[in-house]
Protein backbone atom coordinates (compact mmCIF):
# COMPACT_ATOMS: atom_id res chain seq x y z
CA UNK A 1 0.00 0.00 0.00
CA UNK A 2 1.50 3.56 -0.88
CA UNK A 3 0.76 6.83 1.11
CA UNK A 4 1.29 10.01 -0.70
CA UNK A 5 3.79 12.07 1.47
CA UNK A 6 2.28 14.69 3.32
CA UNK A 7 4.06 18.25 2.73
CA UNK A 8 4.78 20.39 5.56
CA UNK A 9 3.34 23.64 6.16
CA UNK A 10 5.52 26.27 4.12
CA UNK A 11 7.69 28.32 6.81
CA UNK A 12 8.35 32.12 6.75
CA UNK A 13 11.52 33.41 7.90
CA UNK A 14 11.05 36.28 10.39
CA UNK A 15 14.17 37.92 8.79
CA UNK A 16 12.53 38.13 5.88
CA UNK A 17 9.22 38.72 7.01
CA UNK A 18 9.26 41.32 9.30
CA UNK A 19 11.28 44.24 6.85
CA UNK A 20 8.34 43.37 4.26
CA UNK A 21 6.01 43.76 7.27
CA UNK A 22 7.24 47.28 8.14
CA UNK A 23 7.37 48.41 4.87
CA UNK A 24 3.85 47.55 3.48
CA UNK A 25 2.53 48.89 7.03
CA UNK A 26 4.20 52.55 5.50
CA UNK A 27 3.62 52.34 1.97
CA UNK A 28 -0.05 49.55 1.88
CA UNK A 29 0.32 50.60 -2.32
CA UNK A 30 3.39 48.61 -2.90
CA UNK A 31 3.39 45.13 -4.63
CA UNK A 32 5.66 42.42 -4.38
CA UNK A 33 8.06 43.49 -7.20
CA UNK A 34 8.67 47.42 -5.24
CA UNK A 35 9.13 45.65 -1.93
CA UNK A 36 11.74 43.23 -3.65
CA UNK A 37 13.21 46.08 -5.14
CA UNK A 38 13.61 48.42 -1.93
CA UNK A 39 14.65 45.73 0.34
CA UNK A 40 17.26 44.43 -1.83
CA UNK A 41 15.33 41.30 -1.48
CA UNK A 42 14.31 38.44 -4.48
CA UNK A 43 11.37 39.21 -5.57
CA UNK A 44 10.21 35.30 -5.63
CA UNK A 45 10.89 34.98 -2.29
CA UNK A 46 8.91 38.49 -1.86
CA UNK A 47 5.84 37.00 -3.63
CA UNK A 48 6.10 33.80 -1.81
CA UNK A 49 5.87 35.66 1.79
CA UNK A 50 3.05 37.95 0.51
CA UNK A 51 1.14 35.32 -0.67
CA UNK A 52 1.44 33.10 2.37
CA UNK A 53 0.39 35.94 4.58
CA UNK A 54 -2.19 37.11 2.96
CA UNK A 55 -0.65 40.54 1.99
CA UNK A 56 -1.31 40.96 -1.63
CA UNK A 57 -2.23 44.03 -3.48
CA UNK A 58 -5.93 43.44 -4.20
CA UNK A 59 -6.18 43.79 -8.36
CA UNK A 60 -7.90 46.79 -9.91
CA UNK A 61 -11.23 45.83 -11.00
CA UNK A 62 -11.06 45.95 -14.65
CA UNK A 63 -14.95 47.74 -15.17
CA UNK A 64 -15.68 48.61 -18.64
CA UNK A 65 -16.15 52.56 -19.95
CA UNK A 66 -18.36 53.58 -22.14
CA UNK A 67 -16.69 53.95 -25.38
CA UNK A 68 -17.01 56.34 -28.24
CA UNK A 69 -18.20 54.23 -30.74
CA UNK A 70 -21.45 53.38 -28.69
CA UNK A 71 -22.91 56.59 -28.92
CA UNK A 72 -23.99 58.31 -32.29
CA UNK A 73 -21.40 61.43 -32.96
CA UNK A 74 -23.94 63.77 -35.18
CA UNK A 75 -23.45 67.73 -34.21
CA UNK A 76 -26.27 68.97 -36.67
CA UNK A 77 -25.12 72.47 -35.42
CA UNK A 78 -21.82 74.48 -34.33
CA UNK A 79 -21.01 74.60 -30.82
CA UNK A 80 -23.66 71.43 -30.24
CA UNK A 81 -20.64 69.09 -29.94
CA UNK A 82 -16.84 69.65 -28.93
CA UNK A 83 -14.14 66.83 -28.61
CA UNK A 84 -10.93 66.92 -27.15
CA UNK A 85 -7.95 64.59 -27.03
CA UNK A 86 -3.98 64.73 -26.33
CA UNK A 87 -1.34 63.25 -27.64
CA UNK A 88 2.43 63.17 -27.04
CA UNK A 89 4.60 64.88 -29.82
CA UNK A 90 8.37 65.44 -30.18
CA UNK A 91 9.56 68.74 -29.78
CA UNK A 92 12.81 68.48 -30.84
CA UNK A 93 15.69 69.29 -28.43
CA UNK A 94 12.90 70.02 -25.56
CA UNK A 95 11.70 66.56 -25.79
CA UNK A 96 8.62 64.95 -25.19
CA UNK A 97 5.69 67.44 -25.10
CA UNK A 98 2.01 67.37 -25.03
CA UNK A 99 -0.47 68.70 -26.87
CA UNK A 100 -4.27 68.99 -26.03
CA UNK A 101 -6.61 69.94 -28.52
CA UNK A 102 -10.46 70.79 -28.59
CA UNK A 103 -12.59 71.05 -32.01
CA UNK A 104 -16.13 71.54 -32.67
CA UNK A 105 -17.42 68.12 -34.38
CA UNK A 106 -19.25 70.28 -36.73
CA UNK A 107 -17.44 72.28 -38.50
CA UNK A 108 -14.35 70.32 -37.75
CA UNK A 109 -12.66 73.81 -36.23
CA UNK A 110 -9.64 73.35 -33.97
CA UNK A 111 -11.07 75.75 -30.94
CA UNK A 112 -7.95 75.75 -28.70
CA UNK A 113 -5.23 74.41 -27.77
CA UNK A 114 -2.35 74.12 -25.08
CA UNK A 115 1.49 72.62 -25.49
CA UNK A 116 3.33 71.52 -22.13
CA UNK A 117 6.02 69.64 -20.91
CA UNK A 118 3.44 68.17 -18.64
CA UNK A 119 0.85 65.99 -19.39
CA UNK A 120 -1.10 67.00 -16.56
CA UNK A 121 -4.97 68.10 -16.22
CA UNK A 122 -4.39 71.58 -15.81
CA UNK A 123 -2.90 70.86 -19.81
CA UNK A 124 -6.14 70.02 -21.12
CA UNK A 125 -8.42 71.82 -18.87
CA UNK A 126 -6.21 74.99 -20.39
CA UNK A 127 -7.10 74.07 -23.76
CA UNK A 128 -10.51 74.10 -23.11
CA UNK A 129 -10.31 77.36 -21.44
CA UNK A 130 -8.70 78.74 -24.49
CA UNK A 131 -11.51 77.60 -26.28
CA UNK A 132 -14.12 78.77 -24.49
CA UNK A 133 -12.34 82.28 -25.21
CA UNK A 134 -12.13 81.87 -28.43
CA UNK A 135 -15.62 81.09 -28.99
CA UNK A 136 -17.65 83.16 -26.58
CA UNK A 137 -15.22 86.11 -25.10
CA UNK A 138 -15.07 84.86 -21.60
CA UNK A 139 -15.47 81.95 -19.91
CA UNK A 140 -18.88 82.80 -18.20
CA UNK A 141 -20.57 83.94 -21.62
CA UNK A 142 -21.75 80.19 -23.12
CA UNK A 143 -25.13 80.80 -24.87
CA UNK A 144 -26.06 77.01 -24.21
CA UNK A 145 -24.62 73.79 -23.11
CA UNK A 146 -23.04 71.71 -25.22
CA UNK A 147 -21.65 68.13 -25.17
CA UNK A 148 -17.70 67.39 -24.52
CA UNK A 149 -16.78 64.64 -25.29
CA UNK A 150 -13.37 62.43 -24.30
CA UNK A 151 -11.58 59.12 -25.11
CA UNK A 152 -12.26 58.84 -21.22
CA UNK A 153 -8.00 58.56 -20.78
CA UNK A 154 -6.93 58.94 -17.56
CA UNK A 155 -6.32 62.75 -17.90
CA UNK A 156 -9.83 62.96 -18.74
CA UNK A 157 -11.05 61.66 -15.86
CA UNK A 158 -8.55 63.59 -13.48
CA UNK A 159 -9.90 66.66 -13.60
CA UNK A 160 -13.54 68.29 -13.00
CA UNK A 161 -14.97 70.84 -15.85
Amino acid sequence: MYYRPVKSERKVQARFAEPIKALIEESPSFGYRTVAHLLGFNKNTVQRIFQLKGWQVRKRPIGLRPRIQSMPSVATAPNERWSTDMCRVWAGRDGWATLALVIDCHTRELLGWHLSRSGKASTASSALEHALIARFGTLGRVPKPFLLRSDNGLVSNAFEI
